[in-house]
């Protein structure tokens, strides 16, 4: 009787480890960097593991580790192929750039990182958009890169983190698409116009002039394996789709130059620094999931509005990933639905999908908040610093870039479309 009381209300003691490791995450790398470096992934498999033992034999739920650990390896299956292909796509670029190129090539980044995924735009233009800048490259350069590729561009399809784990749920690929386009291309308006202002009076006050900006592409051929792994993950099943993706991406490191991945300074690094920690965030979510899909009444998430803010807020200061996926559940759980049945997940879309557009927007957008908001934040980060480029603090980030710039737009973005 003991047991399945807590298999269907899990007690708060075992969703510990998940906090643990979202504030690990968070805080780990700013107050022990060197230890965190060494030991994270240590912190990552005993947590998880910690959760699946209770699961296992404590209150015999077998079936949701299990689906956790599928929806871990398809989750690395697709991020991966994706991080390798683009990583064999290096662009160059010569001479100074000025708003007007600045603001299209975001644009552009933007409309890449809903077809390669977040992780994959952030790693082939972060380069060429320092070099295209040169000298006059400045904070703001780097803050809006992360706000717009980085984050805000990847909210129309599910080809990375965190729109890929409502695909893996039996969310549409062309969902996002159809029910997000009029917000995504407002919010990304709308921060384009803020930098390009921003932008111009720095270029004139700096007096300097500009000159036509100048790409070549090493590696091209890597934008046909990139359409064979879209192509995989819009039309192939699961269970056949994984081989052809990993096939797929081994095929391109092969075809490729080590010298083009050379000039991209690729290694696998980031990639398993990704998959780390999201073994350790799919391991520990499993008893938040099913809280949250019991509880979304009692935290007040009852409109469109309520589940944009707290899916955004929670985002940005822990990662969009996994906060993703703890609303999606709430939702599902205010209609008596459950995350893990893909009947339930096509009823609630069918009926009630507002709210998933509010959720999708808000963990997307809001991920830009703060570094750890999202993946490819901190890894920008870290290749501009490399780059010796002026980057802005962790909380001069926030204060000076993220809450004056993105929190009146998202406000504005409440009034539009979530207000009523």
């Amino acid at each position: 009787m003991l047991t399945g009381f807590l298999a269907t209300q899990p007690n708060w003691p075992i969703m510990l480890p998940f906090g643990l490791l979202l504030l690990a995450i968070a805080f780990g790398p700013l107050i022990a960097q060197r230890h965190w470096e060494r030991h994270y992934y240590q912190l990552c498999i005993a947590l998880a593991s910690m959760v699946c033992f209770y699961h296992v034999f404590v209150v015999h739920q077998t079936t949701r580790v299990i689906q956790a650990g599928t929806d871990y390896a398809t989750f690395m299956v697709v991020v991966g192929s994706f991080f390798v292909v683009s990583g064999g796509i290096h662009l160059r670029t010569r001479a100074p750039s000025s708003p007007t190129r600045n603001m299209l090539f975001l644009l552009f980044g933007a409309l890449l990182a809903n077809l390669i995924g977040t992780i994959g735009a952030s790693m082939l233009l972060i380069r060429p958009w320092i070099a295209m800048n040169g000298r006059r490259i400045a904070p703001r350069h780097i803050a809006f890169f992360i706000f717009v590729i980085s984050n805000i561009g990847g909210a129309l399809l599910p080809v990375g983190p965190p729109l890929f784990l409502g695909f893996l749920k039996g969310v549409p690929f062309w969902w996002p698409l159809q029910h997000c386009w009029r917000q995504w291309l407002s919010t990304v308006g709308l921060v384009l116009l803020v930098f390009f202002v921003l932008d111009l009076a720095a270029s004139r006050k700096g007096n300097r002039e500009s000159q036509l900006t100048r790409w070549s592409c090493d590696g091209a051929h890597n934008f046909i394996f990139l359409l064979v792994i879209l192509g995989a993950l819009i039309a192939v099943p699961a269970g056949w789709r994984e081989p052809l993706m990993i096939l797929t991406a081994v095929g391109s490191y092969l075809a490729t130059p080590r010298r083009i991945r050379e000039a991209n300074s690729f290694t696998f690094a980031p990639l398993m620094e990704v998959g780390w920690l999201f073994l350790g965030i799919f391991g520990t979510m499993i008893p938040v999931l099913e809280y949250m899909e019991h509880s979304a009444g009692k935290l007040g998430l009852h409109s469109n509005l309520a589940f944009y803010w707290a899916t955004g807020l929670l985002s940005g200061l822990l990662d969009n990933a996994p906060t993703y996926l703890a609303f999606f559940a709430a939702a599902l759980g205010l209609h008596g639905l459950d995350l893990n049945d893909s009947s339930h997940v096509t009823k609630f879309i069918s009926e009630n999908g507002r709210e998933l557009i509010g959720i999708s927007l808000g963990a997307t957008c809001f991920g830009a908040l703060s570094y750890i908001g999202n993946a490819p934040n901190l890894m920008v980060k870290a290749i501009a610093e490399h780059a010796r480029v002026p980057v802005p603090g962790f909380f001069n980030y926030i204060w000076k870039f993220a809450i004056p710039v993105l929190v009146p737009i998202f406000a504005l973005i409440s009034i539009l479309f979530f207000w009523r």
